[in-house]
């Protein structure tokens, strides 16, 4: 069956996730991420697309991403498969080291952008690692200024990567990020791939993702002003919520729910 086609970000901002084949270890040690982020670097200058947030976690990576020329999947393609043959031929393993597609959310607004950055940055908390600021292998450093405690494993790697003065910009600089993030729940909105949830889990996620955008319950969003009311939509359709289910939750008929993108 082929795939959906990605949808479009009128921004040029995307929530990419990528997976290893079978949730395996992409990463063995610090070797390993240290390469992933130069193929990254590469293939993101190369396409001219703003690296703007990322987290490597053992079995997979977020990444925000800025591309208003539609060079993603090349982009994506290059790191992916240029990682997976310097992982195959260091560690011996034979085949795919990731799933055949990745992840990608359009990210729409101001509001979206701010919870799919925090969203990013707590991984590590929602993993039960460590707090955001004590991971070194995110771009939290990078956003907060050099401020996060524990950084010496892996100091320094990664940074300057990112594109960080648009989040920066609507948070108020290296305090509101940190503010951000130190405030987060580690059950904070956010889901990435097919996800299918029951009628109680999609009440449950829609609330947190419209609450995270500024809306107080998600039978509120019909009487949003429209071009607010469709970013909130975009986000409950990127969060794994069906057409049905929001038509179900909202009120909003089911013909404005799928033309929005």
């Amino acid at each position: 069956m082929p795939s959906a086609p990605r949808r479009i970000a009128e921004s040029g901002l995307y929530h990419v996730v990528a997976r290893g084949n079978g949730k395996q270890v992409i990463f063995a040690d610090d070797r390993d991420r240290e390469a992933f982020l130069a193929y990254l670097e590469r293939f993101m200058r190369e396409d001219e697309i703003a690296l703007i947030a990322w987290c490597l976690m053992d079995n997979h990576v977020h990444l925000i991403e800025e591309d208003t020329e539609q060079r993603l999947p090349h982009a994506m393609g290059g790191v992916l498969g240029a990682y997976a043959k310097y992982f195959n031929q260091k560690t011996g393993h034979v085949g795919s080291v990731f799933q055949p597609r990745f992840f990608s959310e359009a990210i729409e607004g101001d509001e979206h952008l701010i919870a799919a950055g925090r969203y990013v940055h707590i991984n590590p908390e929602k993993a039960g690692i460590c707090e955001a600021a004590h991971y070194p292998w995110s771009s939290y450093r990078e956003y907060a200024g050099g401020a996060g405690e524990g950084a010496g494993a892996g100091e320094g790697t990664g940074e300057g990567l990112c594109a960080t003065g648009l989040v920066l910009g609507l948070l108020g600089g290296p305090e509101g990020f940190s503010e951000l993030c130190s405030g987060a729940s580690a059950a904070d909105v956010g889901f990435e791939g097919s996800v299918k949830l029951s009628s109680d889990e999609a009440l449950e996620v829609a609330n947190r993702v419209v609450r995270a955008l500024g809306c107080p319950d998600v039978f509120a969003v019909k009487s949003l002003p429209i071009p607010r009311r469709n970013a909130v939509v975009a986000a409950l359709r990127g969060n794994c919520l069906t057409i049905k289910q929001i038509e179900r939750l909202t009120g909003l008929g089911s013909g404005v729910i799928a033309r929005i993108k």
